[in-house]
């Protein structure tokens, strides 16, 4: 059964795709509304402002994230592996709206910094209480992010060869985790 977005989830939905495929300056108040099928109106009644809309978004990437943080919490290989296993970029609602918040991230809107900020504190945070070592949670760290950043910037390997590369990063985590609680 398909569930019908609401005006406002939609709104937010064409808000994301616009800042993926045209950037910040092309996700007008205007160009929102045209790409959810609402009238300027319908979307002022729901976000009075760009900024707003925004907030909207940052609201929906922490929503997503605190998920994303429950997952990690019991992940039965432990966080680290989930976090370097779950940082390639792939076509999930969480990674949209991580990758439109990060257009915004670009510019000069320090409140979706901010948001990132919290979010990568948190998930620190997570990987220190796994490995046990704030050196090698930040090197796990800095391994999922570069992960995700070549993800988004150069596309996903074929299969079976992103496979045998990523088996061999968790392999690496597995020895800087044993490391770690050593």
């Amino acid at each position: 059964m398909t569930t019908q977005l609401s005006a406002r989830e939609r709104v937010l939905l064409a808000f994301e795709d616009l800042l993926i495929s045209d950037g910040e300056r092309a996700a007008t108040l205007d160009a929102v509304a045209a790409a959810a099928g609402v009238s300027k109106g319908g979307l002022l009644y729901h976000f009075k402002s760009r900024e707003a809309l925004t907030a909207g978004l940052v609201a929906k990437m922490r929503e997503q994230a605190e998920t994303d943080f429950a997952q990690m919490r019991i992940a039965p290989e432990g966080g680290a592996h989930y976090y370097v296993k779950t940082s390639v970029v792939g076509d999930s609602t969480f990674d949209r709206t991580l990758i439109a918040a990060m257009r915004l991230a670009q510019g000069e809107d320090h409140t979706v910094r901010a948001a990132f900020e919290e979010l990568h504190t948190t998930w620190l945070e997570l990987l220190l209480a796994d490995v046990g070592d704030p050196a090698i949670a930040r090197a796990i760290m800095l391994i999922g992010d570069g992960l995700y950043y070549n993800a988004a910037l150069f596309g996903i390997p074929p299969s079976n060869e992103a496979q045998g590369e990523m088996q061999a990063l968790l392999d690496v985590v597995a020895e800087l985790k044993s490391r770690g609680r050593s």
